[in-house]
């Protein structure tokens, strides 16, 4: 049993999930990147308001990596245009950890196992682990 989320830390996430992925947005469009799809699919706010872990998922996941690795060094960049953008909604912009999100692959993983003819219930070894953040 984990710790439910305050109200406030939601509103916060919210805030930063909706700003972080329209700011992502124009940012691609604005550099003329095509065949790009990127989403901010969850944020979690610690509750003393500090770290927001930001969870995103690229298209096509063969240059995920890279865009990642791009986002993750430009984190500071990234903080201040966010904390410009919200300054009548945050004091204090939270630091940001960029991660992948893999539940979409995940689900995937398991609906293949679902529809091939071995019963995955019956040899779960088939299924692969997924791995807590």
């Amino acid at each position: 049993m984990g710790i439910e989320e305050t109200p406030r830390q939601q509103k916060i996430a919210t805030a930063i999930q909706q700003e972080l992925a329209k700011m992502l947005q124009e940012v691609i469009r604005n550099q003329g990147v095509s065949n790009l799809v990127l989403s901010v699919t969850k944020v979690k706010v610690t509750i003393d308001l500090s770290m927001a872990k930001i969870y995103l998922s690229i298209f096509p996941k063969d240059k995920a990596m890279d865009y990642l690795k791009g986002i993750q060094e430009n984190k500071p960049q990234i903080r201040h245009d966010m904390a410009k953008r919200m300054k009548n909604q945050l004091r204090r912009m939270p630091e940001f950890s960029f991660f992948m999100d893999d539940s979409l692959d995940y689900v995937d993983t398991i609906e293949k196992a679902l529809n091939q003819p071995e019963n995955p219930f019956e040899d779960p070894k088939g299924l692969p682990k997924r791995q807590k953040k």
